[in-house]
């Protein structure tokens, strides 16, 4: 583990990581003055996962539903469509209507109505991808010490009534034009337009970042793969349960972006799209027909070569099995997000800008 890390933890304390997915949300308790392997970890259902499991129980039980709380991931709206398609009714907030669609005239359309109390009969489920009361009753209950800090990463494609995915482009490109280190991708005050992030500062109180973000990170926790990448041009490659995210990277900063739809590409398919991503040579369009999100590049030094080092982690990395060599950041893959997010925290404490072998 880096001295860094250990350093930051003795200056600010137990420090909560929390990376939210699609389908789990892998949470990591770093605590000082205890070597990294027995830190406590959990591999929990997001937070849409179990408000999808209980509007499909209100399906079942023919009962309404009424959407409060605030923005979060949507991985609930295909069991709200069933359960609008059954005739039962969903009423919402105006706020919480932000985690299913950022227009309101579309949630209406899908047959919501909005209300800002509770319709009588009908199951209130509040909305949120980070509840304090539950994390504090948490920690309480295994008597670990209560974290000084919290942060957490989870996808943000950003308030865009038109056009989500090229939006969510154009945040990764700005990203890239201001900074190439990717330490300095965790926000300590969250743009405007990035939402659901907001939302989940509001609630936890501290950083948050993409989970594209915490995973590169997490690459680069592994010493090994850094200093590769201060030698040659390396590809990192995140498969995630929807989306698969792949950087170019050189002597530690970002060269490129590549992410689509885990369930859209076979193995030949991201084999191509990899080639012709470490070339320059796939557009954002080309992506974007293809119903994923797009590419970015940056600055491509002529020394960093082709970029053939491939690396993968996520939990649906198998399925590209032979396209290049899985990593195990710090040898435990699911939640190595949240190795991410606490050792980019750390050296943008110690190194502001730069990583460093």
């Amino acid at each position: 583990m880096n001295e860094a890390i250990y350093a930051y933890l003795e200056k600010i304390g137990p420090v909560f990581c929390l990376d939210i997915g699609s389908g789990t949300q892998d949470a990591l308790l770093a605590l000082p003055g205890v070597n990294f392997d027995n830190w406590p970890r959990f591999v929990l259902p997001s937070p849409a996962r179990r408000i999808r499991s209980r509007i499909e129980k209100a399906t079942q039980a023919k009962t309404a539903l009424w959407l409060y709380g605030g923005n979060m991931g949507g991985g609930f709206s295909q069991a709200l469509v069933t359960h609008l398609a059954a005739g039962l009714p969903c009423y919402a907030t105006q706020e919480a209507a932000k985690a299913i669609c950022d227009d309101p005239q579309k949630v209406q359309k899908m047959g919501i109505t909005f209300a800002e109390h509770c319709p009588m009969a009908a199951l209130p489920l509040h909305l949120t991808d980070f509840s304090p009361e539950f994390w504090q009753t948490f920690w309480l209950s295994l008597d670990l010490p209560l974290p000084a800090l919290t942060v957490a990463s989870a996808q943000d494609h950003g308030f865009c009534l038109t056009g989500n995915r090229t939006f969510r482009m154009q945040i990764w490109a700005d990203l890239l034009a201001r900074h190439a280190s990717l330490p300095d991708w965790i926000y300590h005050e969250v743009p405007q337009a990035l939402t659901r992030l907001g939302a989940l500062q509001a609630a936890s109180g501290g950083p948050v970042a993409d989970t594209g973000t915490s995973a590169l990170l997490a690459f680069l926790c592994d010493s090994g793969i850094l200093k590769r990448s201060f030698d040659t041009g390396i590809t990192l490659v995140n498969a995630g349960n929807t989306h698969t995210l792949a950087a170019l990277i050189f002597q530690g900063k970002v060269c490129g972006l590549y992410e689509q739809h885990t369930g859209l590409i076979d193995k030949a398919k991201l084999a191509q799209d990899l080639k012709d991503f470490r070339l320059g040579w796939l557009p954002c369009e080309q992506v974007q027909k293809a119903m994923g999100h797009g590419t970015v590049y940056g600055k491509r030094p002529e020394e960093a070569g082709g970029f053939e080092p491939t690396y993968f982690t996520g939990p649906q990395r198998e399925r590209f099995a032979g396209l290049g060599q899985f990593a195990n950041p710090l040898g435990d893959m699911m939640v190595a997000g949240c190795f991410g997010l606490l050792y980019g925290l750390s050296l943008a404490a110690s190194t502001p800008t730069n990583l460093t072998e």
